[in-house]
Formats: structure tokens, sequence, C-alpha cells
């Protein structure tokens, strides 16, 4: 029984660091953008900087699984893999 509490333990642990590390990829992936779009007056750039507004924008509500998204698909737009 106790190892079945302590592996449930280490199991949400890992969970919630997994989760909070992604967080922290978000911020990183529009910065990208912003930095690779810069003063570009073409329509990449000028949709990379909508998609990055919007990856900010989920980050800030906490869906940062959509915040990712977002972001590579403004990367993508650039020519820029992730």
């Amino acid at each position: 029984m106790q190892r079945l509490i302590v592996a449930a333990v280490i199991g949400l642990t890992m969970l919630v660091v997994a989760s909070s590390a992604q967080a922290f990829q978000c911020p990183k992936l529009i910065g990208q953008i912003n930095a690779a779009a810069g003063n570009r007056l073409d329509a990449a750039g000028y949709e990379a900087r909508e998609k990055a507004a919007a990856a900010d924008r989920l980050h800030k509500e906490g869906k940062h699984a959509e915040s990712e998204k977002a972001a590579k698909e403004g990367l993508a737009k650039l020519g820029i893999s992730s």
C-alpha cells in the first residue's frame, strides 16, 4: 500500500513539474517570433506577429498547449522550425 502511495505522489510531482516546464516554453517561442519578425512589413511578418499575440493571450489564460501551438505556427510563417 505504501508503495502505491509513494508511486502516486512521485507521478503527480512529475506531472506538475512537466506542466510548469511547458508553461515556460511559450514566452520563449513568442520572443523568437518577435525577434525574427522585427521590422518586417510583409504579410508573413504581420501574420507571425498576430500568432505571437494570440499565443501570449493563450499563455496568460493558462492554455499552454494551445499557446505553444499558435507560437509554432507563427514561427512556421517566418520559415523557422521549432
